[in-house]
Order: structure tokens, then C-alpha cells, then sequence
């Protein structure tokens, strides 16, 4: 199956945080994803993109916090990850980009 546009969409890019590198020794990979994509979407957009079989997907809104920018509130916006979980023997190396 060839990447369509739209899953290029659906995948923003790739987490890079000291949480996620833990939850990459446990063969998984945290994307940041489009805050309307469903799990069955983001499944379908990293096995096509990466080529890889995917166990399961999780979830999760961070929710933006309110900041303080010259002196007036403003607020950061949400971000949705989704932490992949990769079948045994599949592996993506996120240093590497998507193309």
C-alpha cells in the first residue's frame, strides 16, 4: 500500500522526549497527530508510511497551557499523541524522517 497525502497529514511528526525513548525500548514510537485522527487512522497512515505491522494504538489530549506573553494571557494549543505499539521485529528509526 502506497502513503496517500492525507496520511501524511495525519502524521505530524515524531516525539523525541526522554519518555518517549523509554517507551521506544518497549518497541513503541510517540507521534504527535492531527487532533481529529482516530486510532484506526493512525494505524493505517504508520504501516503505510513506514511500512511496519502495528500491534495496538494509544491516545492521549495534552491540553495547551495558559501563558503569559508581554504581560497578557494567551494559551498554547492542545496536542494529541498517539504512542504506536510496533509487532515484534518492526522497528522505526524517528531520526531518520519520513520520506
Amino acid at each position: 500500500m502506497s502513503p496517500t497525502p492525507a496520511q501524511y497529514d495525519i502524521i505530524r511528526r515524531p516525539v523525541i522526549t526522554e519518555k518517549a525513548t523509554l517507551a521506544s525500548e518497549n518497541g513503541a514510537v510517540v507521534f504527535e497527530v492531527a487532533p481529529d485522527a482516530t486510532k484506526p487512522l493512525i494505524k493505517e497512515a504508520v504501516e503505510a508510511l513506514f511500512g511496519v505491522k502495528v500491534k495496538k494504538v494509544n491516545t492521549l489530549v495534552l491540553k495547551g497551557k495558559t501563558k503569559r506573553f508581554r504581560g497578557r494571557p494567551g494559551e498554547r494549543r492542545d496536542i494529541k499523541k498517539a504512542y504506536v505499539t510496533l509487532e515484534e521485529g518492526h522497528s522505526i528509526d524517528v531520526s531518520t524522517g519520513l520520506a
